[in-house]
């Protein structure tokens, strides 16, 4: 008998629910997992809330840590004791074991410790998407990072400084941009308290940005695009505030023929050679210091109502994790 987080109908924190479950044999192409930590993101609550509408009930999490207890038929490259993280497959991380297809997962090399990987997968996949792929950023680039003091945020924030980019971020409260400042951000800007375009405009000397990274979504859309610079990318990959509202297409032009695109990890790691490429380059940037991932926030799984309470709340910085 194993425990598992399961909804049964959308809502708020309170519609997850702590259950008992069986766990069978995996089958082909299936293992079976011990897990250890389990990463709590944002997509969480789209998916408990409804704004991401899932067929019920339904278990919940698409990140974790753990190590392989069993192996079906035509699964090659793993074995039982094998420790592995994964970002994505079948919902149900929020579980203390379960069976999962064998795609999503990666081996975990030494250098990087189960808590931090449960803290970093879907955080640092994602921001090696938006970093190296949704835009390559290079040396002397200006960018926006919106939510700077967030899981994602501070892990781009240092991956970003290490490329020779500036860092632009917002974020809500003095503590969240010392924050942020500590993991490589530059200049930051308490969006509840400065208007945001204005201050990016003071800090670029009126050139504004080339990209503005942005997962709050409606609360902050019309800031970040009145903050790019002709020919700017607006990167809008979250919706933390809400959904981003429909918007005439042609205010990209008259603001300077701006790109936007809406990116997910998803699509970004459907093939299996982009997802290890990004994990081993994910697991290098931390083995050797450059970027640093603590889960700075930790609750039992059976408390996860309180950790999504916390974090509609933004009551968290950094990364968050669920201990089974």
């Amino acid at each position: 008998m194993t425990k598992q987080i399961r909804i049964h109908e959308t809502g708020g924190p309170d519609v997850l629910r702590y259950e008992d479950a069986t766990l069978g044999a995996p089958g082909p192409g299936q293992v079976r997992l011990r897990q250890t930590a389990v990463g709590l993101n944002f997509i969480d609550v789209y998916q408990r809330s409804g704004l991401y509408p899932l067929p019920l009930p339904s278990g919940i999490g698409l990140e974790a840590a753990g190590i392989v207890e069993a192996v079906g038929d035509g699964v090659a490259d793993l074995r039982p004791g094998d420790r592995i993280a994964y970002a994505g497959g079948p919902l149900g991380a929020y579980a203390d074991a379960r069976v999962m297809p064998a795609g999503p997962l990666v081996k975990l090399p030494d250098a990087i410790k189960d808590e931090q990987a449960a803290a970093m997968m879907l955080q640092g996949l994602t921001a090696h998407y938006l970093i190296h792929r949704t835009c390559r950023a290079k040396l002397g680039d200006t960018v926006l990072l919106h939510a700077a003091a967030g899981g994602v945020g501070l892990i781009a924030c240092q991956w970003l400084s290490a490329l020779g980019v500036t860092v632009i971020g917002t974020v809500g409260s003095e503590e969240k941009a010392a924050l942020a400042r500590a993991h490589g951000c530059a200049h930051t800007i308490l969006y509840r308290d400065e208007n945001i375009a204005e201050r990016v405009r003071d800090i670029t000397n009126g050139a504004g940005v080339p990209v503005v990274f942005d997962s709050v979504g409606k609360d902050t859309w019309a800031a970040s695009l009145d903050s790019l610079s002709p020919l700017g990318l607006m990167v809008s990959y979250g919706n933390a505030s809400g959904a981003v509202p429909p918007f005439a297409v042609g205010q990209l032009a008259s603001k300077g023929s701006l790109f936007v695109t809406r990116p997910t990890l998803a699509t970004y790691m459907a093939r299996r050679e982009d997802l290890e490429a990004a994990a081993n380059a994910l697991f290098a940037v931390v083995a050797d210091g450059t970027v640093k991932i603590a889960a700075l926030q930790s609750y039992p799984l059976a408390d996860a109502a309180q950790a999504h309470r916390d974090l509609e709340a933004r009551r968290t910085s950094g990364s968050t994790i669920l201990i089974p």
